[in-house]
């Protein structure tokens, strides 16, 4: 194969799920793709790691079998106050982020797809293609699956500033070794911030807090009395690691030769813990678009597949946000289960 001479469909920046799955979907349909990726496989970041169903269900259906602690719903803490919605299409995984990345990672170079060890930096296109220069890599299409605070995006211009008075939000995690106590993701309602409970195995819990309040790890995780008392601190076996701000816009998920998917092409916030799906969902459509020949069909597929999970998310983060409202998103719930439940299900 000469890659050098604009054989490549697809050039793929970034090596976590979104440009994995992006890789994945190019295979499977017969294109030729290349992943530059320049951090070595498995890599870490703060993640909840709770796979809803739907992305279950997505990596099955990719052939990604996955080790981890089945899911079987989301329950809510609050003051005193529980709600629990069970999933009603299969089980979640809980399951940790660097497991997922291998598993991917192996998947993508089984299906005869490299991964470059490249920073994709300048591009340049033209009517027909993107060229890194001084790589020699030409490609018809670049997907820009560099993350969060994407490179590419940047360099594009395609930022677009959080249109909000709210303080930012940030996401830390951290894992504890101790056996856990429900079999579903639990969302524990403080103040200023949640904490998601999600099983990974019979003696391992992450925690992961979302916050808009700076601060130490332990000194938030105090604000949850109640979870800190099943979390010593000689139980902790990993580092705290962070990630935000967490609400990221993008222009337009189609800017010339440039197609931008998982969190790279927008992020409301990780509060109703869909990141992956929705990394696997985008990146269905936008290969689907370029075999079909209907690249300007992506930003619209895209909006139609993330647009529920969008809405959704921004109506319960902005609640999250009325002191009026806050302190009764978990009595609500408890108080209209089929509600709950159905949203719940709505996004997994």
């Amino acid at each position: 194969m000469n890659r050098g001479t604009g054989s490549l469909d697809l050039l793929i920046a970034g090596g976590g799920p979104a440009g994995l799955a992006t890789a994945l979907y190019a295979a499977r349909a017969g294109l030729d793709a290349v992943v530059a990726e320049p951090r070595p496989a498995p890599v870490d970041k703060a993640c909840g790691e709770g796979l809803m169903p739907g992305a279950v269900r997505a990596l099955t259906a990719l052939g990604i079998e996955l080790p981890g602690h089945h899911l079987s719903g989301i329950r809510y803490v609050q003051d005193g106050s529980r709600a629990d919605a069970a999933f009603r299409r299969g089980p979640g995984l809980g399951v940790r982020r660097t497991d997922l990345h291998a598993a991917l990672h192996r998947a993508v170079l089984e299906a005869g797809v490299p991964v470059l060890p490249l920073a994709v930096g300048d591009v340049r296109q033209d009517g027909t293609g993107v060229t890194l220069p001084g790589t020699g890599l030409r490609a018809r299409w670049l997907v820009a699956a560099d993350g969060l605070h994407s490179p590419v995006r940047r360099r594009l211009g395609l930022d677009l500033s959080a249109r909000t008075a709210a303080a930012p939000r940030y996401g830390l995690r951290r894992h504890y070794a101790v056996p856990p106590w429900s079999s579903r993701v639990e969302v524990h309602w403080g103040s200023h911030a949640e904490a998601y409970v999600t099983p990974l195995g019979p003696g391992l819990v992450g925690v992961a807090l979302l916050t808009a309040r700076r601060g130490a790890y332990a000194d938030q995780l105090r604000d949850f009395p109640c979870l800190a008392a099943r979390l010593p601190a000689e139980a902790a076996v990993t580092a705290v690691r962070g990630a935000g701000p967490l609400r990221q816009g993008a222009r337009t998920r189609v800017h010339g030769r440039v197609l931008l998917v998982g969190d790279a092409a927008g992020y409301v916030d990780a509060l109703t813990g869909e990141g992956v799906l929705l990394a696997l969902a985008g990146a269905e459509v936008l290969v689907r678009n370029v075999c079909r020949g209907t690249p300007e069909r992506y930003e619209a597929d895209w909006r139609r597949a993330t647009r529920r999970h969008r809405l959704l998310t921004d109506l319960l983060l902005r609640a999250r946000r009325q002191p009026a409202l806050a302190h009764r998103i978990t009595p609500a719930a408890a108080r209209l289960p089929a509600l709950f439940t159905a949203a719940v299900n709505a996004l997994a």
